[in-house]
């Protein structure tokens, strides 16, 4: 079969298990209310940071280009911004990445060592995996753990202990590779609880935390420092990732590293050596986003998003008891079926929930009818039985977008239920007689 012909069969059977994925028309999207991306504290749409930005541009000698990688040309804008970012994480030294997928696998590829391990949440990034592959860690040595199973962690970190002499003498070391919010499901991960496993578990100093906080950089913790920041525990992790193409409406990554790991990725972190950094023009502008960071503006934007958060949870769960709709057809996660008034971090509101339902697509379809955009999400990207619609909120929605798209979804599972019960009732009609004379 030649190459393109395997191309198109490849193609055509996703096509047929309805999981081919397409880029979608931008311009068909612009009348809707946004549901879908990752813009969760509205900065794109700001215009004290737009306003800061073009100043900023106006201002700067260097603004196209960045003249090559790191490690040819390191403009000083790179290094200032690295030197501000381990100042206002509070980390010991800052490297910066052009995406958080290249920093993920730039560190998981290079750092671990042959004879360590590398475990991890089941749910973990996909660029994560990616590192992995390309790492001289053995594929015994790289091992899944439940979703935010702290006992499941425990389970697997004292089993390599016993079957890894390394592990217990120090001589080798365990990755402990955790987000702390969830992409595809909103949860948070019970992070103190992680860390303190970790350290109990390897009382030689050998067991490493890294924390992916991609999706809680400008959400959580004191100037939206995250969660790490949040629960104090910046000097008990041993890297962690912030991303700048999220929240903070720019373009980029960060990890926060010990001088050491920095220099060791400097040297053997191909995602790193091998590409163009960043431009001057994407420096500059996460440079604005953190200083929206720094003076507060954040902290009330991300307020406005998680009480948006705890109001949909809310109101989603009382009309879905009111208009009895199984949760078969719709239904919210485990983590957000029930008000929650504990003071556990993982209970916190989050800007992801994700909308149970094993027919994502008709209800996607029928919520852009209604001039709402959240998108379906499907295997491979979430487990098999797993399907859902994923809606993001954002500090820019207004309660009655939210309760729009609630009464919306309502409106789908209750049409949905009367359409199956017509075609019930239709196929009962057509066979009774059979069925009668059968009997007879």
């Amino acid at each position: 079969m030649a190459l393109h012909e395997k191309l198109a069969a490849a193609l055509a059977s996703r096509e047929k298990r309805l999981i081919r994925r397409r880029l979608y028309d931008p311009s068909a999207d612009a009348h809707l209310v946004d549901f879908s991306t990752n813009d969760y504290l509205s900065l794109s749409l700001s215009a004290s940071l737009r306003k800061r930005f073009l100043e900023k541009l106006q201002s700067s000698p260097h603004i196209l280009g960045s003249g090559g990688s790191r490690l040819l040309v390191n403009g000083h804008a790179h290094a200032a911004l690295e030197a501000r970012l381990a100042a206002f994480f509070h980390a010991p030294a800052a490297l910066l990445f052009n995406s958080g997928f290249d920093a993920n696998v730039g560190f998981f590829s290079s750092v671990p060592q042959p004879g360590d391990v590398v475990v991890y949440d089941e749910h973990i990034h996909a660029s994560v995996h990616d590192g992995m592959r390309a790492s001289r860690v053995g594929t015994d040595a790289r091992v899944a753990f439940a979703h935010n199973s702290v006992a499941a962690l425990r389970r697997t970190l004292e089993r390599l202990v016993q079957e890894r002499p390394g592990l217990a003498s120090g001589e080798n070391s365990a990755f402990v590779s955790v987000e702390t919010l969830y992409s595809m499901d909103g949860t948070l991960a019970p992070l103190m609880q992680i860390v303190e496993a970790v350290e109990e578990l390897f009382p030689q100093g050998n067991g490493y935390v890294v924390v992916d906080e991609a999706h809680s950089t400008g959400v959580y913790g004191p100037q939206g420092r995250g969660l790490v920041a949040a629960l104090g525990l910046e000097n008990r992790i041993f890297a962690r990732l912030h991303t700048f193409g999220k929240a903070l409406a720019a373009t980029g990554a960060v990890l926060l590293v010990t001088p050491l790991v920095r220099d060791y990725l400097l040297n053997y972190a191909r995602s790193l050596i091998y590409t163009t950094s960043l431009s001057n023009a994407n420096i500059i502008a996460a440079e604005c986003s953190f200083d929206m960071l720094e003076g507060g503006e954040a902290e009330k934007l991300s307020a406005q998003l998680l009480d948006l958060s705890s109001h949909l949870a809310t109101t989603f769960r009382q009309q879905l008891s009111k208009h009895r709709i199984p949760s078969s057809l719709l239904s919210l996660p485990a983590h957000l079926s029930a008000t929650s008034t504990s003071r556990d971090p993982t209970c916190l509101p989050t800007p992801i929930i994700p909308v149970l339902t094993p027919h994502p697509r008709p209800l996607s379809a029928h919520l852009r009818v209604r001039g709402l955009n959240a998108r379906p999400i499907t295997w491979p990207t979430v487990p098999k039985g797993a399907d859902r619609v994923r809606i993001c909120l954002h500090s820019s929605n207004t309660k009655e977008e939210v309760d729009r798209l609630v009464d919306a979804m309502v409106e789908w599972a209750e049409s949905w239920q009367a359409a199956q019960e017509a075609v019930k009732k239709e196929s009962e009609r057509s066979s009774g007689p059979g069925i009668v004379q059968a009997k007879l």
